[in-house]
């Protein structure tokens, strides 16, 4: 609550001050919550993400927790106006084909039965799915042009952070790069692997593993094998990458694994098989204790990305704010929350 309270204090002063201060104020319907250059942010639109983002939980978030929630939103809705509006201006859209390729990929590990299920949970159609993503993807599309593509690092800017970061590559104990597909003897729980397959017996899952050992041998790759059938949930929607396991952490699983991976030689895979379970262990890679130079792989690449990543950040919120105070902004359930000292609008459930 004390949060809530801080967020509506800060609205205040934007109410007041950065969104027309003594200017007068459009009077609009009840259900119009903000408005960006005279285009409206609905209740019904608010209430839609909102259900999208919320997570089904048996004990309800409070109404002002639901509020909070739904007044960030708006503001990320005022934004993502904002930038929709400027790719408008440079001709950038996103094709059919676009979008029913990133719609497929979003529900790639759920059935159709499931999907539906979830789509009635929420109270949404496929349309609003797709119409929400259409435009975050729009607005992908914009920052990728007006921000992502400017960013630059040079050798200067790589040397001064692997100087000044010297311990961050000083690899304390081996180093193990892992990649797992689980196959379990029983009926499992949550599958998330995009086929949707679950070996239910020991003899299921003895033949399963072999037939993907066979795949692999095949020439087969490991990552689209992980993610089409691996059993182990957190680890699917990796491609069964578990990263990198430091020596002493390989001491703290079954013996047999272990074994595999201190066996094995960087691209190969081994079958694990314990009670009645089985492992394909890939050994991606091994990095030995010691100062890691400038040139050994992968330091240079990495040190490249966190540098364009903190870039973007920056010039992400510089952008967004600099697009929004280009235009006319009301918004309209952040005044009424500070006019009414907190009280939202009624009713408070979810819109039809």
């Amino acid at each position: 609550m004390r949060q809530a309270r801080h967020v509506l204090a800060v609205l205040a002063v934007c109410t007041a001050a950065g969104c027309g201060g003594s200017q007068k104020i459009p009077t609009v319907g009840p259900d119009v919550w903000a408005v960006v250059d005279g285009r409206q942010i609905t209740r019904d639109q608010v209430e839609k993400a909102y259900r999208q983002v919320v997570q089904p939980s048996l004990v309800p978030p409070s109404d002002d927790e639901a509020m909070a929630a739904k007044l960030s939103l708006v503001d990320e809705l005022i934004t993502q106006d904002v930038l929709l509006a400027k790719a408008k201006t440079l001709s950038l859209d996103v094709t059919p084909s676009e979008l029913d390729a990133a719609f497929g990929g979003r529900k790639a590990n759920l059935t159709e039965d499931q999907f539906q299920k979830e789509l009635a949970t929420r109270r949404l159609t496929a349309d609003d799915m797709k119409e929400a993503l259409r435009r975050e993807l729009i607005a992908d599309k914009l920052t990728d042009r007006e921000i992502k593509s400017k960013i630059a690092v040079t050798d200067r800017e790589i040397e001064e952070f692997y100087n000044a970061n010297r311990d961050q590559f000083n690899v304390k104990e081996p180093q193990y790069h892992v990649a797992q597909i689980v196959i379990t003897p029983v009926r499992d729980a949550q599958i998330n692997n995009r086929k949707n397959d679950d070996a239910t017996t020991p003899d299921q899952a003895a033949k399963k593993a072999q037939t993907l050992m066979d795949q692999l041998k095949g020439g087969a790759e490991f990552a689209t094998l992980a993610m089409d059938y691996s059993e182990e949930p957190q680890s699917t929607a990796r491609a069964g990458d578990l990263g990198f396991i430091s020596a002493s952490a390989l001491n703290q699983v079954p013996p047999e694994l272990k074994a595999a991976v201190l066996r094995s030689q960087p691209g190969t895979v081994s079958h694990v098989a314990v009670g009645g379970a089985h492992t394909l262990v890939l050994l991606v890679g091994k990095e030995d204790a010691g100062q890691r130079a400038l040139t050994a792989p992968g330091v240079r690449d990495g040190i490249v990305n966190s540098l364009k990543d903190r870039k973007e950040q920056l010039l992400r919120a510089a952008y967004i704010t600099k697009a929004r105070n280009e235009v006319r902004i009301v918004n309209y359930l952040a005044r009424q929350l500070v006019d009414s000292q907190g009280k939202p609008p009624s009713p408070i459930g979810p819109s039809k």
